[in-house]
């Protein structure tokens, strides 16, 4: 998916998109249009900063009543795929990724969800160990630790940047198979399983460096994650600190309460 241009609008009528409402259906009409305007979102047939006009004009493209159109909206709204901005109408904003809090990389996540993810290796090497990974790997401080750097895109667009170290020689880490798969994928590949982890969420504003990096304007919000992944037997095998953005990334939590 190309990213919209900062002041540029995409126009993307209804009718072009080969909108199908089944009056004779049991579905809600308003639930009919937002389900089909969300699989055109995340598609790709309505790009980011694309236009679908006011409420009037679409419910007449679409021969609903304006309530009906106004309700499918703004359940796009609340999920964040739409926006409303005052003398421009309705617009597709980014898709956000939402990933579920567990032990599994943003990779296989991505592909779960058919978002299609590529890979660019910035860093592939053997380096000092900083503090705060040698102290998560279990390391002295400045010793030799395989450092990862890569970004992470879907559909053209940075996701995220992610920086990984791992205990020298765990195993071979090719920076063409970095590229071609996922991190975890090539630990499980290696026999090494992860079984747990210890993992912090918190927030960043993009400096200059993160912002170019991202796509993002500088000052955007990110969204940061801290995590140390461990074998059955309690060994570190990873330490990540990873940037996402957050205008198209979210993380899921499923909640109980306590008994």
């Amino acid at each position: 998916m190309t990213p919209a241009v900062p002041g540029t609008r995409h126009s993307a009528p209804p009718r072009d998109l080969g909108l199908v409402l089944d009056r004779a259906s049991p579905v809600p009409l308003y639930h009919q249009l937002a389900q089909q305007l969300t699989a055109a979102i995340e598609g790709g047939a309505l790009a980011p900063g694309s236009l679908l006009g006011n409420e009037v004009d679409l419910a007449g493209r679409l021969g609903l009543s304006r309530p009906t159109v106004r309700q499918a909206l703004q359940s796009l709204v609340d999920k964040g795929l739409l926006v409303r901005r005052r003398g421009v109408g309705t617009q597709v904003v980014h898709t956000r990724v939402r990933r579920p809090l567990e032990l599994s990389s943003l990779y296989d996540d991505l592909e779960t969800a058919g978002q299609s993810p590529t890979t660019r290796v910035l860093r592939n090497e053997v380096a000092p160990a900083p503090a705060a990974a040698a102290a998560a790997l279990g390391l002295a401080e400045g010793a030799p630790a395989h450092h990862l750097e890569r970004l992470r895109f879907t559909r053209g667009r940075p996701v995220a940047h992610l920086t990984n170290f791992l205990p020298q020689g765990l195993l071979e880490l090719d920076t063409g198979r970095l590229e071609a798969t996922g991190l975890y994928r090539l630990l499980r590949a290696a026999g090494l399983t992860l079984h747990s982890a210890r993992q912090s969420v918190g927030a960043a504003s993009a400096g200059a460096e993160e912002a170019a990096r991202l796509e993002e304007p500088e000052g955007a919000a990110l969204l940061t994650m801290r995590r140390t992944a461990y074998d059955h037997t309690g060994r570190a095998l990873e330490y990540g600190c990873h940037q996402y953005r957050a205008s198209c990334y979210s993380f899921d939590f499923h909640l109980l309460a306590r008994s």
